[in-house]
């Protein structure tokens, strides 16, 4: 029985160790298989990663190959290979780097340069020899003005350097982009600053400018300067805006013994606001009369710094000012005139026509006339006993009249108010001591007048000038001035449409035929046209063309209206006095409508805007505005008349030229039909040293004004119905050609479209 028991004792603990060891190899199979599933899934997730990294790493390869080879030229394709990639061997915009030459901001005006690095993908230096076409492009940020670049290889050791230059003149933020085949370099686009560069007196300019002001004694006033660079830059970047020091007034009393300038005379105080770059110089004067000021920068003038001021005292200015208000009324001043033929020898006396002046200067002569004009010993003397005269002044003219028997009034002199008409203030006449004003228009002989009211005389001119003008002289404000009162002059007549049906293959004169009984009203209203056998309806755009067809018609010299004084294309454009018998005088007159109806339509502003297609002589403009001639328009209307006749007269002794005051007429076989007498016996009259500039201009008035009367006459008979002449008056030559011709616009998107390019540089094609 105990070995029994025994038995099923060992027994039991034989089971129960076959229970452990069973659980133990059960537990090390599910441990073993735990680290192979555990294996298994950190393979394979290794694997996906790796497999998805590769699959990255492949696609962004691609990628590149495919971007490089669209850009790269096609004859360069052939010499990449996938294994250049691979390893980096090919030249990479991100890794590639860009160095300024200079420090932000810097000033425009400078040549400017940076340099572009070029490296491999594997941060080899890249051959900047070999084409790598690099494309630079600089534009202004608010301007949209594209800068022009050069490109230069630098011989360095590793040659992997391009020096870029460039030049900027306008100040403000600029954008530069830089890129290798069509892909951004490292961090491109770049914005760079510049500013603007130090003040230039010959650029800083008077707002709001007058030739003449007007001032009460003792009262302040305001004098606004816009600091300028050399490139026309509004300018704060100097001591200009805080050194009170740079701007100097000098003011001197206009007469024959000139007082300078002294600190009792008058008063000033300069301000100055960096935002706006804006300098204000306040003036007080102390002193009644007549003056001229200069307002310099740095000891030298600017631009528009030397004007004229007439100071009045309180009681002098509201007298002015009644006289102003008084509209419709003509106000009289009794003065004594002295003997205008003293100036008959100097009459012809013009300045030089400056291009893009917003002005004319007074009638002075040059420093080629002074030495041709007479002397002050040679001009003869003034009438002992100088006739009495009552000046009129009204906000149309100033004229000069004389009363026979104290009833009967004659006119001497008409001068109309415009800034053609000019006053020079002159000390006291001998005779009555009375201060001396004398009056030139540029076309009658100056007139030289003496009055006790001669200050409130001026002051009421040059006070109904500013209000004739809009209160400003700068061509902008004279512009919106013209085109408003052009709009008050026609806000009568209405703007309906009025149909223009014309034949496109006879358009003069199907013009002409339908325009023949237009009244002013008809032209002042809206054209609808029609061309004949073409349906379309007007929208604006046959009318467009209409006008630039028939300006092409009139003003095209092989129409034989107008021609040129050369051979040249770009030549200007004056009326022909050999013009075909069958070119009636009425085609003057509805050119002079056509460009009348150009400028109404054109102060009616948006689509109605038209230009005059037409580059005219500036001989032709200035007869518009009732200007003389001179001899110095030949220099614009027929240069090369002026290089062989004119400058050879003037540089030279003419003593041994056996020149007379007459100018031979041919004909265009080269015969002498006849020769014209320049004055009544002119051809007796030979030309000296000391007259030949009189010669020159009176061959100026006959070639240019007299041969064309007739056409000039009838145009501005045609162009006045629609524009009054006392509007045009207000303009010079160069601003009425900017008025009715414009600058141009050019479309470039048509253009692009319509347009192909055959050679030219890189950098124009991308532009292009």
């Amino acid at each position: 029985m105990l070995r029994s028991v025994y038995a099923r004792k060992h027994h039991c603990i034989g089971l129960g160790l076959f229970s452990v060891l069973d659980a133990a190899v059960i537990f090390g199979c599910v441990s073993h298989r735990r680290d192979l599933m555990f294996y298994i899934i950190g393979g394979i997730t290794v694997s996906v990663v790796a497999f998805f990294f590769t699959i990255k790493f492949l696609f962004e390869l691609a990628a590149r190959v495919v971007s490089f080879l669209q850009h790269e030229d096609r004859e360069r394709r052939g010499e990449r290979t996938i294994y250049d990639y691979v390893r980096g061997n090919y030249l990479d915009p991100r890794s590639c780097k860009v160095s300024w030459d200079w420090k932000d901001p810097f000033e425009v005006g400078h040549s400017m340069a940076f340099r572009v690095h070029l490296f491999y993908k594997n941060g080899q230096p890249f051959p900047a020899h070999r084409p790598v076409g690099l494309r630079v492009h600089i534009c202004h940020v608010e301007l949209a003005i594209d800068i022009p670049v050069t490109q230069e290889v630098l011989q360095e050791p590793s040659s992997n350097v391009v020096k870029v230059a460039f030049t900027v003149r306008r100040a403000g933020r600029y954008e530069i982009t830089i890129k290798l085949g069509g892909l951004n370099v490292a961090y491109s686009p770049y914005y760079k600053l510049f500013q603007p560069g130090m003040v230039v007196p010959s650029k800083t300019k008077i707002v709001c400018h007058f030739s003449t002001l007007v001032l009460t004694c003792g009262q302040k006033h305001t004098l606004q300067i816009v600091p300028r660079d050399e490139y026309d830059n509004p300018t704060s970047n100097s001591v200009s805006l805080i050194d009170e020091h740079n701007y100097s007034l000098s003011i001197h009393e206009l007469g024959p013994q000139e007082e300078e300038s002294s600190d009792v005379l008058f008063e000033k105080s300069v301000m100055s606001n960096r935002q706006t770059c804006q300098v204000f110089l306040r003036l007080t004067l102390h002193r009644r009369g007549c003056f001229h000021a200069c307002i310099s920068y740095q000891n030298q003038p600017i631009s528009n710094g030397d004007f004229d001021i007439i100071v009045l005292s309180e009681n002098e200015k509201n007298i002015v000012e009644r006289n102003v208000s008084t509209s419709g009324v003509s106000i009289y001043f009794e003065a004594y005139l002295y003997n205008a033929t003293s100036y008959t020898n100097t009459q012809w006396h013009l300045p030089p026509t400056h291009l893009g002046s917003s002005q004319r200067r007074p009638s002075t002569a040059t420093e080629d006339e002074d030495e041709d004009s007479p002397s002050d010993s040679q001009t003869p003397e003034k009438v002992k006993k100088p006739k009495k005269v009552y000046c009129y002044v009204s906000p149309k003219q100033f004229s000069v009249k004389e009363f026979y028997l104290k009833i009967i009034p004659w006119r001497l002199f008409t001068f109309r108010v415009c800034p053609g008409t000019k006053f020079s203030y002159l000390g006291p006449d001998p005779v009555h001591k009375l201060l001396t004003l004398v009056v030139d228009d540029g076309i009658q002989p100056p007139v030289e007048l003496s009055c006790k009211e001669r200050n409130i005389l001026a002051a009421t001119f040059i006070r109904s000038l500013h209000k004739n003008i809009g209160g400003s002289e700068t061509f902008q404000d004279k512009v919106n001035f013209f085109q408003r009162e052009l709009r008050q002059v026609h806000m009568k007549r209405p703007h309906s449409k009025v149909t223009l049906k014309v034949s496109r293959h006879s358009l003069l004169e199907s013009s002409l035929k339908a325009t023949r009984n237009f009244s002013v009203s008809d032209w002042s209203k809206n054209f609808e046209v029609i061309f004949q056998d073409e349906e379309a309806l007007d929208w604006g755009g046959p009318r467009r063309e209409w006008f630039e067809l028939i300006c092409k018609a009139l003003f095209d010299t092989t129409n034989q209206l107008f021609t040129r004084f050369s051979d040249n294309n770009q030549a200007l454009v004056h009326p022909n006095p050999g013009r075909s018998p069958h070119l009636r005088l009425k085609v003057y007159e509805f050119a002079g409508r056509l460009v009348g109806k150009c400028l109404y339509e054109s102060s009616l502003g948006g689509a109605y805007k038209q230009l005059v297609r037409a580059r005219f002589t500036r001989s032709f403009l200035a007869q518009i505005i009732g200007l003389r001639m001179h001899y110095k328009y030949f220099e614009t209307d027929d240069p090369e008349f002026y290089k062989s006749k004119v400058c050879f007269i003037l540089n030279n002794d003419v003593s041994e030229m056996e020149l007379v005051f007459a100018e031979e007429k041919y004909s265009k076989s080269g015969q002498l039909e006849k020769v014209v007498e320049l004055v009544t016996g002119g051809a007796q009259i030979p030309v000296t040293n000391d007259n030949k500039i009189l010669y020159l201009n009176l061959l100026a008035q006959y070639r240019l004004a007299n041969q064309v009367r007739e056409e000039v006459d009838h145009f501005l008979k045609g162009l006045n119905e629609l524009v009054p002449e006392n509007l045009l008056a207000i303009f010079d030559e160069n601003e009425l050609e900017l008025l009715m011709c414009g600058t141009g616009d050019i479309n470039v998107c048509d253009f692009k479209t319509h347009a192909v390019v055959v050679g030219g540089s890189w950098h124009f094609r991308e532009k292009f």
